[in-house]
């Protein structure tokens, strides 16, 4: 059970870092991970009156603030329209409606979750987080951070050109993912993020450039081949190590066929 003796709404990003810097202080969002921990909190810190519940777009990027929800993610046009429905992809899963009606991204990308799939695919893209006191921090650097007490404002998606698929393999359809997969294109450059390992979303890039001289099957085999090869796995309940490495290349293969499929 997780007690909580106050409930704070706070009135600004400043209040909620300074609280936040109490260790028996909490920020919560959706609480739908946070409420199945044992433990006490002192001040509950509730950022819904700041504003940060819109996915705000330009020429040149989405801005996606922290209390948007998975659901948000999951049905907006632009966004779908720029992955090519790989956000759309990514989301679905998660659990049910009523749940991603309720989950925040700023609480699944701060938490940085083994698990996560909205962790994995923004990981794919050319993304960002903003943080209250540290700044603008890369998506791939962030993911490696150790947890602190800072406040995560929105996340930033540059509109780079981009090519981007997404899949996952699950026992059942609302679980966790034994393995997911976002293949994507931006920068010049080809790379796969594999999240569920079930360690940390972890970026492979082809630094061989195979699928940028020919991006043809033989290529993307070999690509497949080379992030089964690299990737590092680990067994739980959900799979083995062994198995997870199948995986990897299997939806790699596929999600960088469906690419192709797509530009042909």
């Amino acid at each position: 059970m997780l007690t909580i003796k106050e409930f704070r709404k706070v009135q600004s990003l400043e209040e909620a870092y300074e609280l936040n810097q109490k260790k028996t202080n909490r920020i919560i969002a959706g609480m739908l991970w946070m409420k199945m921990q044992t433990g006490n909190v002192n001040i509950a810190i509730d950022l819904s009156g700041l504003g940060l519940d819109t996915i705000e777009e330009n020429d040149e990027e989405f801005s996606i603030g922290a209390m948007v929800t998975l659901r948000d993610l999951e049905t907006n046009k632009s966004l779908n329209k720029y992955t090519n429905n790989a956000m759309r992809e990514a989301m679905r899963h998660i659990v049910g409606v009523q749940f991603r009606n309720l989950a925040t991204v700023g609480g699944s990308i701060f938490g940085r979750y083994g698990f996560s799939d909205v962790l994995t695919m923004f990981m794919a893209l050319d993304s960002y987080v903003q943080l209250h006191h540290a700044g603008i921090v890369p998506m791939s650097e962030f993911a490696k951070m150790p947890y602190d007490n800072d406040v995560l404002v929105r996340i930033i998606v540059k509109k780079v050109p981009l090519k981007c698929a997404y899949l996952s393999h699950r026992q059942t359809k609302t679980d966790f993912p034994t393995l997911a997969v976002a293949v994507s294109h931006h920068h010049d450059k080809w790379q796969a993020v594999l999240g569920a390992t079930p360690h940390r979303a972890v970026i492979i890039a082809d630094e061989n450039n195979l699928l940028n001289s020919d991006f043809n099957a033989e290529n993307i085999e070999k690509f497949a081949e080379y992030v089964k090869d690299t990737v590092k796995t680990d067994s739980n309940i959900r799979g083995s190590a062994l198995y997870r490495k199948h995986l990897a290349y299997v939806l790699v293969k596929r999600a960088l066929l469906s690419i192709r499929g797509i530009d042909a």
